[in-house]
């Protein structure tokens, strides 16, 4: 396997089509193109504060104000967010740090406001790239939540428009500055388990119902719902809850392989030393057991199709069994990453990250050897550190990372959507030569069963092979077509990502 470092891929030409020019916001002067004295702090702007409290977790600009007001040489001086209520329970915070910031309703404001010099982008989904976009074309550096985008096509924009306009956009896909990931990835690919066999993303994650109403919902009052939707088209609110829920709904979110998939998938990729997207992909599934208002899978099994090494995710999010509150393990692991070697096998949890040889016997375990209190925030200081260093190759999760760990997510769910029900005879025949998948499935099988799931009655849903092009941009061969449509949407003008030339 040819091995590249992040510094010498990301200084590379993009390789992918992705060198190109942008039109849409113009641009304006770059703040940091001021010289960065050793105490010049960077100018933090927090867009999306997130939902508290409820089901879900959520909340992630929140957390992020927590752990970016540690980070040396920066500084949150604003915040921005469409729901009033949620903008008032930050600044009523700050206000107890004694600390000023500006608020804002409309992250326009922000991108033109000249004392800002980066932005934390934690939005929902659907809009992570233009916000991405709009942001580099005024100058900004951004830091962007997972996932990347919301389609393959503006990630790719995502990545020219840092390119074009000369910002630093990091991802927020954190594990990429684990010390403990970074160990396990040098081990690994140092070839002392021999030569990488597959890799596997297991999320095995408990989901309830999002309930379904009778007729559409009232928007809270608090929210400004022309900027809450942005680029999305507008649908009849028939989910209970207006926050967090907007996950498991295409026009807004990716489903949970987008929503906590994304951080196991660029685990494997990362392993793997993958820096392309996988000739193709597919993917097998359903939403089973809840009849309400969420249109994504909450039982998936996907292959990216990898040569030599593919990359099988599992997504579960019904418990081991009708009635019980524990989730399912597939090797010890209820979430993580497997990467199965010739020599063994390494096997991460969030609570161990351990190697072992192919009987099972403990090799070694990696423990994280920074100071207890750097290591949460290790991510947001490598943001601010590159932006002070203005060095793209300084990030751990650089902008073209996360867009094709991302774009791993979007293949899966092409294939979802363009997929049909089939009965479980076919749905194994036509696995049949492919062993891990035919093993992924049929223990996908026995867990719908043990959750009363009869899918005679209602069958998983097959998603055909989409072919992914040399280039990484665009599907190619059978069903390229509708892949290709499902991969670029059309926005609700004026929030349109901007189209590169």
């Amino acid at each position: 396997m040819t091995r590249f470092t992040r510094r010498r891929f990301l200084q590379s030409s993009l390789g992918t089509g992705l060198a190109l020019t942008m039109r849409g916001r113009g641009a304006h002067a770059a703040p940091l193109a001021r010289p960065i004295g050793a105490n010049d702090d960077i100018r933090l702007a927090i867009i999306g504060m997130g939902r508290t409290d409820g089901p879900g977790v959520g909340g992630r600009g929140h957390q992020l104000i927590n752990l970016f007001r540690k980070v040396p040489n920066a500084r949150i001086v604003a915040l921005c967010d469409v729901d009033q209520q949620m903008l008032d329970r930050e600044l009523k915070r700050f206000a107890g740090w004694k600390q000023r910031v500006k608020p804002y309703r409309d992250l326009r404001a922000v991108f033109d406001a000249p004392d800002i010099d980066a932005v934390v982008v934690a939005t929902p989904n659907h809009w992570h790239a233009l916000a991405t976009v709009w942001a580099c074309q005024a100058g900004k550096d951004v830091y962007v939540e997972k996932p990347a985008s919301h389609e393959i096509w503006e990630g790719r924009q995502m990545v020219a428009a840092a390119r074009k306009y000369k910002r630093i956009v990091q991802v927020g896909t954190q594990s990429r500055s684990s010390d403990i990931c970074q160990q396990a990835v040098q081990y690994i690919q140092s070839g002392k388990l021999g030569k990488i066999l597959y890799a596997r993303a297991v999320i095995y994650r408990r989901r309830t119902s999002i309930g379904k109403a009778t007729g559409p919902l009232a928007v809270p009052p608090t929210v400004n719902y022309d900027l809450w939707l942005g680029p999305a088209p507008k649908p009849g609110l028939k989910r209970l809850e207006f926050h967090y829920d907007w996950h498991w709904q295409w026009p807004t979110g990716n489903g949970e392989i987008g929503n906590n998939g994304v951080h196991y998938l660029d685990r494997c990729r990362w392993i793997l030393g993958q820096n392309k997207l996988p000739h193709r992909a597919m993917s097998i599934g359903g939403r089973f057991k809840f009849d309400d208002d969420g249109q994504t899978p909450n039982t998936e099994v996907a292959l990216l199709d990898y040569d030599p090494a593919p990359i099988i995710c599992e997504i579960r999010g019904l418990p081991e069994k009708t009635g019980s509150k524990t989730m399912d393990k597939f090797r010890s692991v209820p979430v993580g990453i497997i990467v199965q070697c010739e020599g063994g096998a390494y096997i991460s949890t969030r609570q161990a990250s351990s190697v072992f040889d192919n009987k099972g016997k403990l090799i070694t375990t990696f423990t994280d050897r920074r100071p207890a209190n750097e290591q949460p925030m290790a991510h947001q200081a490598n943001f601010v550190g590159a932006v002070r260093s203005r060095d793209r190759g300084d990030l751990n999760a650089e902008v073209l990372d996360g867009h094709l760990s991302t774009s791993l997510c979007h293949m899966a769910n092409v294939s979802y959507l363009l997929g049909a029900p089939a009965p479980t005879g076919a749905i194994m025949a036509a696995v049949a030569d492919n062993a891990r998948l035919a093993d992924a499935l049929q223990r996908m099988q026995h867990h719908l069963k043990a959750n009363d799931v009869d899918l005679n009655k209602t069958p998983a849903v097959v998603g055909p092979w989409v072919t992914m092009g040399a280039d990484s941009a665009r599907f190619v061969s059978e069903h390229a077509e509708r892949a290709n449509a499902l991969s670029h949407r059309k926005y609700r003008k004026p929030f349109v990502v901007p189209a590169i030339e």
